[in-house]
């Protein structure tokens, strides 16, 4: 049977490995909590690749899970292949290190937990994606440019707490490794502090690595400078710019070609050079020319604006301490959010099509039901086959979806039919897609009350 270690700084009768690590520390934070593997699997429905949140989701070779715990509290998981860290001893001394950092600036680790070959991670769950998603990616606003400020500026100190700690090295200072917290607050994420992890994609780009790492192979605190600069790169350009392409524009005085053109008239010239100088100091060749993060902040500090606004608003996003608002479903939405393939049935047999005549549809409700459940047979039997790796298989029984379909051909017949919104919402559930499934809910219910209010409207007359 494989051994089974989970790390805590709490008295515990049943772990009896760690006492030589607990000795002599009685004065250090008790920051990291005790996990099982079974208490894992739980808040992460086995380890379900729809839990997944990281970059490259299964195909990265340790991967983020978003889980969430018997209390409620949510929790991102990274799981470890055995080949990133053979050895659990120092596996458990460089969690143990990064457990006792503590900062706002940072996505803190609460938690550890080894059995057999595994070797996991858990940290505070972060729920507004991260940096590369919104500078990237984004959708319905560019990131302004007092977002991108306060990011440069938050990372700087958590880097410079980090550093006055004794965690002077950070592995893959990247976008992607900047999430954004319920107040839409920049933090960074603890995973890169393990210093030991063979991630296996660290410094793959040579257009983006230090010379130093070139020469030597050896990352050094000023590389973590480096790349600090290549972060702020991102943030001036709203891109991915190699280095050495920046530099010859900040030589040629040509900084106004580096920056991001959604950012045309939101800058004054001296806040954007004093930026673009600050980047071209951290991405300096030789490592002795770099300035360090204490030097970084103390720059960045004068250069931050709207200080008094929150960044939930700089971000537009929705503030975490206002609950979102009540969606009010009928009982057929209720029984679609739940996906109760018998009360569905029972409703639509008692409605019929009784409040819905003008739908011209040949959606059969026995049929649905039927297509529904058949649909989650064959999803259960994709998720089985996608653990085991045969991939041939999962896809074929993902493909299988009847019931989602029958729902959109009713709904492009009758946009204005409610029945046909929730009925997609339950295929899209079955599917593992929630939250596509939580706004078609909404958009049901909404078109639902206008009906209602219409009607009544009329019988008043």
């Amino acid at each position: 049977m494989g051994t089974r270690f989970c790390l805590c700084f709490r008295p515990s009768n049943n772990i009896n490995e760690f006492s030589d690590i607990e000795a002599g520390n009685k004065n250090e934070k008790n920051s990291l909590s005790v996990f099982s593997l079974d208490q894992l699997r739980a808040a992460t429905s086995g380890f379900s690749f729809h839990n997944v949140v990281s970059e490259h989701a299964e195909k990265a070779p340790n991967v983020v899970y978003k889980g969430k715990l018997e209390d409620g509290r949510l929790i991102a998981i990274k799981r470890f292949t055995l080949s990133a860290w053979p050895d659990s001893r120092p596996f458990l001394e460089e969690a143990r290190a990064v457990g006792r950092l503590s900062n706002e600036r940072l996505v803190n680790l609460i938690g550890c937990c080894i059995e057999d070959d595994e070797r996991l991670l858990v940290a505070e769950f972060m729920p507004n994606e991260t940096l590369s998603k919104h500078l990237f990616q984004w959708e319905t606003q560019p990131m302004k440019w007092a977002m991108r400020l306060r990011v440069a500026l938050y990372v700087a100190q958590a880097l410079e707490y980090c550093s006055s700690k004794g965690q002077a090295l950070y592995h893959d200072l990247n976008a992607h490794r900047v999430l954004f917290d319920q107040d839409g607050n920049p933090r960074l994420s603890c995973f890169g502090l393990m210093k030991n992890s063979k991630d296996g994609k660290s410094s793959t780009n040579l257009a983006f690595t230090p010379a130093e790492f070139l020469r030597t192979g050896r990352v050094i605190p000023e590389s973590l400078v480096y790349s600090f600069g290549t972060l702020l790169l991102n943030l001036l350009s709203g891109r991915h710019i190699p280095p050495s392409h920046a530099l010859d524009l900040i030589r040629d005085k040509n900084f106004l070609m580096l920056m991001d053109s959604c950012l045309e008239g939101h800058f004054s010239n001296d806040d954007g050079n004093e930026t673009v100088r600050l980047a071209s100091q951290c991405l300096q060749y030789e490592p002795h020319n770099r300035p360090d993060f204490k030097y970084i902040v103390s720059a960045l500090s004068p250069l931050q604006e709207q200080t008094e606004v929150p960044s939930y608003v700089l971000m537009g996003f929705p503030h975490g301490n206002i609950p979102p608002k009540q969606t009010v479903l009928s009982p057929l939405g209720e029984a679609c959010s739940r996906l109760d393939l018998a009360r569905i049935h029972e409703i639509l047999l008692m409605i019929g099509y009784k409040e819905d005549e003008g739908a011209q549809t040949e959606l059969s409700f026995q049929v649905w039901t039927d297509q529904m459940q058949e649909r989650l047979n064959f999803k259960k039997q994709g998720d089985a086959a996608f653990r085991a790796k045969e991939f041939a298989s999962a896809i074929e029984f993902y493909t299988e979806v009847k019931a989602l379909g029958d729902a959109m051909q009713a709904l492009v017949q009758d946009p204005e039919w409610p029945t046909a919104l929730y009925l997609q919402a339950a295929a899209l559930k079955s599917l593992g897609l929630n939250n596509d499934a939580e706004q078609t809910l909404k958009d049901g219910s909404s078109l639902e009350v206008k009906k209602n209010i219409k009607y009544e409207s009329v019988t008043k007359y």
